[in-house]
């Protein structure tokens, strides 16, 4: 094996966290903004790119870094070093609501495709970069689908859905439409387009856009209930407006309750 072979334990349901087991001198690198805990001893070092074998050289880690800007990632990302004599664990956490789902590349022939904004930590040595789309109608109308990465190697890598994961094992030729922000990733062989919706009424007054992914087997996709774009679309349309709160909202209390609180504004 090129990547490290490390041994992980998932915890949780809803907001789940993974739990990796580190051999000594043992490396699992990760997005900035995943780390939860770890054991002493373990070193937190920032790296450029992936740290992967595939970026051997300045050119190769320029590239590397290149790529995960346009997947709009940190240039940089952390890895974590085992420097004890024994196991030691380092915790990640999803940065929302849904699953952690491990994906052992040697099962997917070595690659994985994801959504830009799902992977979570992998083995050292997984290369991660970004999957560039070959046709027009993708890279004009695909959204959040657009653009996806792709995990490369034959170690471990984890990656996260929102909501509640939906694994979809499609036969030759068979046909999956879905939501572009629904897609988590998919194996290489799976075949990857956008579509039109079609029809004036759906267009204008349909309320899901305008186009929607479409996948044909063979191979293995997910498919994730909530998009962290969908949930952030509705937190800001039920943010207060001008300043104003929202503490009264669905309260008996009204007035009363902001006078209570200390919030004299009427």
């Amino acid at each position: 094996m090129i990547a490290h072979e490390i041994d992980y334990h998932i915890y949780g349901e809803e907001m789940q966290y993974v739990e990796i087991e580190l051999d000594p001198q043992e490396i699992v690198v990760a997005e900035a903004g995943s780390f939860m805990m770890m054991d002493n001893g373990i070193q937190m070092q920032t790296i450029f790119g992936d740290g992967s074998a595939q970026q051997q050289g300045i050119f190769g880690k320029l590239l590397s870094a290149g790529k995960r800007v346009l997947t709009g990632e940190s240039l940089f990302m952390t890895a974590y070093l085992n420097q004890n004599n024994s196991k030691s664990k380092v915790c990640f956490a999803s940065p929302y609501p849904g699953k952690i789902i491990p994906i052992d590349l040697r099962q997917f022939h070595g690659k994985f495709i994801c959504q830009k904004d799902a992977f979570l930590c992998a083995a050292k040595g997984v290369s991660v970069g970004i999957e560039f789309s070959r046709k027009l109608g993708r890279g004009l109308f695909g959204g959040e689908g657009f653009i996806m990465q792709k995990l490369e190697g034959d170690g471990m890598a984890f990656v996260h859905s929102g909501g509640t994961l939906a694994k979809r094992e499609l036969a030759s030729g068979e046909v999956l439409k879905v939501d572009t922000g629904c897609i988590v990733g998919f194996t290489k062989d799976v075949d990857y387009d956008i579509e039109f919706i079609g029809g004036i009424k759906n267009s204008l007054f349909g309320g899901e856009g305008l186009f929607y992914a479409t996948l044909r087997g063979p191979g293995t996709v997910y498919v994730q209930s909530l998009p962290f774009s969908r949930l952030a679309d509705r937190i800001i349309a039920s943010a207060p407006q001008n300043g104003g709160s929202s503490r009264e909202e669905g309260s008996l209390l009204g007035g009363l309750g902001r006078m209570i609180d200390g919030d004299n504004r009427f």
